[in-house]
């Protein structure tokens, strides 16, 4: 499948307020090992979230900076992703909230992980899709890894019913 991907017209744009390089012109990513820089399936309370936001975006992994800068600015067929959001008592890495879809970049300490399964049971049940891939994926093979979310995104979302009450914004 050919990719409608439309990348930023400058090699490398102007960091966004709270993105970039860090002091002495380093980039603020610190290892997915330490488990630094991810969401990790925390759960949101109330002013902390909006501090704890602010925090996993200035510090994305690598590999999340890297498929950032192909979702960002609607450059992937027009479809508008927002990063490390808030949903419910989560945080996810990317979303596209017109088409319920989440992306997810994991690293090593996510195999087998049985708090991502809870979370993606909860945010199933919310209506949402989630499309999981490794860090190496996504730095080696990003072309496929962009592809697949293409896929995803032409695929509709079934409708869920309707329930009263609640929000999915924590």
């Amino acid at each position: 499948m050919a990719a409608r991907f439309h990348p930023h017209p400058h090699p490398n744009p102007s960091p966004v307020k709270g993105e970039g390089l860090g002091m002495a012109g380093q980039a603020d990513s610190p290892s997915p090992l330490t488990g630094e820089g991810r969401g990790g399936g925390e759960q949101v309370h109330a002013q902390p979230a909006t501090r704890l936001v602010r925090s996993l975006r200035k510090n994305m992994t690598d590999a999340e900076r890297h498929l950032w800068g192909g979702l960002r600015m609607l450059q992937l067929d027009g479809h508008k992703f927002r990063r490390q959001f808030p949903l419910g008592p989560y945080i996810v890495d990317f979303v596209c909230l017109s088409a319920r879809l989440i992306v997810e970049v994991d690293g090593g300490q996510h195999l087998n992980n049985s708090k991502d399964q809870a979370r993606d049971a909860w945010l199933a049940d919310q209506g949402f899709r989630v499309l999981r891939f490794w860090n190496n994926d996504v730095l080696a093979r990003t072309g496929p890894v962009l592809d697949a979310i293409l896929a995803a995104l032409a695929t509709p979302t079934p409708a869920l019913p309707r329930q009263e009450g609640g929000s999915l914004h924590g």
